[in-house]
């Protein structure tokens, strides 16, 4: 019996070595798990054991560190959760969040697993919910957006004289004088871009009269007002942007038509100017790029500096992250151990947000596993030491005589 309690101690010690050196193998190996051999006692019904055997191999999900590697499509996760990849038609999971994409706008590791997400609509809303899918991003040049909304603060000089302007601009509808006035550059529905101006001048103690011009048209106007306190009181914003619709322009873009939003312009005895100017047109551009916020979400960007949402990367957790089961590639399948997957966006619930331009280094501890090993070479040793041990006991005995 001696000798099959030491065998056993012996293949104890080799599948712990076993795993041992797996873990150091994959020291360097970006989202690894360490695991640890565990071992139990075998009885059977007699008053001294018939020596030990491996009961399982537990993995160890503990997070590894984020190492920065300025890489765009580099990501690691910072907190709990898995990146959900399709793989030859299965769902995996992995903390591996070294990818590239494809020619075709897929984004996926280096065993071809492509991540899933929450896909955005045609406005770029993601709605994050429902079964998440592989996400493509699209790589075609982004539309023009004709100019629909001009937000405009400024403040016009209280001490202006009614009648004194002496500033004066040749429109198609003729001369006009103004005191201030404010340029921005809108866009028509072909991304040509349109010189926009407003004109004020002051025509009475809190009065101001607004024209507004898209090149040389005159694009109309409105009265504005102003209180004792210099706060706008005048003609509703809405008003005066209803003489801006329906600009006619002679390239072959739609009429162009624009709200202008001066509910913000105060009048205070100091030098007039625009603190603020937002327009929401823009030219065509060609795609340039993606970056990943925290929260998962995937942006486009464009030459002619717009992003648009392509989409969200979801991620997923375990009741027991430790029924998983390794399938090779730095990915995991669930088990009826694991439990359901929980999907979610990253950022909510018990999911960790993603880190842009980091790795998760393996969680291997190099020190421990190298203590470990030696501690497992002496096991190794005197359970040899048994054996051997034994075999002289024996032959003690045969030669008996």
């Amino acid at each position: 019996m001696g000798f099959s309690q030491a065998l056993s101690g012996l293949n104890a010690a080799a599948s712990s070595l076993d795993v041992q050196g797996n873990n150091i193998a994959n020291s360097q190996t970006v989202g690894f798990k360490s695991s640890s051999a565990q071992f139990a006692d075998v009885f059977a019904n007699s008053k001294v054991g018939l020596g030990t055997r491996m009961s399982t191999v537990l993995q160890d999900f503990g997070e590894g560190n984020l190492e920065s590697t300025g890489r765009e499509l580099d990501l690691g996760i910072s907190g709990e959760g898995f990146f959900r990849f399709m793989q030859n038609d299965q769902v995996v999971y992995s903390r591996n969040g070294q990818l590239s994409m494809t020619a075709d706008g897929y984004l996926q590791n280096a065993q071809g697993a492509r991540i899933m997400g929450f896909d955005a609509n045609d406005d770029g809303l993601v709605l994050a919910g429902g079964q998440p899918e592989v996400l493509q991003i699209g790589t075609e040049e982004l539309e023009a957006k004709a100019t629909e909304n001009v937000s405009l603060v400024a403040n016009l000089d209280s001490r202006e004289l009614a009648g004194s302007a002496e500033n004066t601009v040749e429109l198609d509808t003729g001369e006009i004088s103004y005191h201030f006035s404010s340029n921005f550059t809108a866009y028509d529905s072909l991304g040509n871009p349109q010189n926009t101006t407003v004109y004020l001048e002051k025509t009475g103690s809190n009065e101001w009269k607004a024209t507004t011009a898209v090149g040389e048209i005159n694009a109309g106007g409105a009265d504005l007002s102003f209180d004792n306190n210099g706060q706008f009181t005048g003609t509703n914003p809405a008003q005066f942007l209803a003489s801006l619709t329906e600009v006619e322009l002679d390239n072959g873009a739609a009429d162009l038509t624009m709200e202008i939003d001066v509910s913000d312009f105060t009048q205070f005895g100091n030098t007039s100017r625009t603190t603020d100017l937002q327009q929401d047109g823009y030219t065509s551009g060609a795609f340039v790029g993606i970056s990943i916020e925290a929260d998962g979400t995937i942006m486009s960007n464009f030459s002619n500096e717009q992003s648009v949402a392509e989409g969200q990367i979801a991620m997923a957790n375990f009741r027991n992250p430790e029924g998983l089961r390794p399938e090779g590639d730095n990915a995991w399948s669930a088990t009826q151990a694991s439990g359901q997957e929980l999907v979610g966006a990253p950022g909510t619930g018990l999911l960790g947000s993603i880190e842009s331009g980091a790795i998760e280094a393996s969680n291997v501890d190099m020190a421990r596993e190298l203590v470990d090993m030696i501690v497992t070479q002496r096991a190794y040793q005197a359970n040899s030491q048994t054996i051997k041990t034994q075999d002289e006991v024996l032959q003690t005995a045969i030669n008996l005589r």
